[in-house]
């Protein structure tokens, strides 16, 4: 299979011969990037922090920190497909928003599907510049670039666009809206809000700033998001 695009990935599991196929699967399928093979969750946190991959295989049942906790802690740009030895974790793996599972014994065929699956995620993810929201009985369609923030209300959220006096009212979960967003693009700081990083000029005392309005940087979020302005930015010493 021949493409330009490469998604990279790393594996995560405590069992030598699983972790050791996985990697075998990696490193024969042409656009997976292998960028690293652990044995707990515990010692690829800080790599996978500062250096996100794409793709995470990532071993649910481990002792210390278990994969479902572990895929909490993610940077939303990583996208996970959980291995396991035991069926009933399918449904939680899906609660957790991951790509898909695998269930070991892991033939080669399984592993290339679920590899595709992701594939697929970010080429859709990557070509998507606009998207369309339900408001007032219609479809109305809103370039990415324009989005400034989304606030979640208990039914609704509340899309702000640049140069608009008043935000979009939609129906809808703010799940479903982080869902439909580039991870690379959008972050969650706050259960209740979503922004787009690119368009934050101030960020003052744990709070992003837009015009009058004070954004909060929850403690559940903090890391991820100053992981990600870390990232995509250049800071100056002292």
């Amino acid at each position: 299979m021949q493409t330009k695009m490469k998604l990279t990935c790393a594996i995560i599991d405590d069992e030598p011969l699983a972790a050791n196929l996985l990697e075998s699967y990696a490193l024969k399928t042409p656009f997976l990037d292998l960028k690293g093979k652990y044995n707990s969750a515990l010692n690829a946190m800080q790599t996978l922090h500062t250096a996100p991959v794409n793709v995470l295989f990532l071993d649910i049942q481990m002792p210390e920190l278990s994969g479902m906790e572990f895929s909490k802690m993610l940077p939303a740009e990583t996208k996970v497909i959980f291995t396991t030895a035991f069926e009933q974790y399918a449904v939680d793996s899906y609660r957790v928003n991951a790509l898909d599972y695998l269930l070991k014994p892991i033939s080669y065929a399984d592993f290339l599907q679920a590899a595709q699956k992701a594939m697929d995620w970010f080429a859709r993810s990557a070509s998507v510049d606009r998207i369309f929201v339900k408001t007032d009985y219609k479809l109305m369609q809103i370039e990415l670039d324009r989005i400034l923030y989304i606030e979640g209300l208990k039914d609704y959220v509340k899309i702000f666009l640049e140069d608009e006096l008043h935000p979009i009212l939609s129906l809808a979960s703010m799940k479903s809206v982080e869902d439909m967003l580039p991870a690379d693009r959008f972050i969650r700081v706050h259960r209740s809000f979503i922004v787009q990083p690119t368009k934050i000029t101030v960020i003052e005392r744990n709070r992003i700033v837009f015009g009058k309005t004070y954004i909060p940087i929850s403690d559940n979020y903090k890391q991820s998001f100053y992981d990600f302005i870390a990232r995509h930015s250049l800071f100056l010493g002292k």
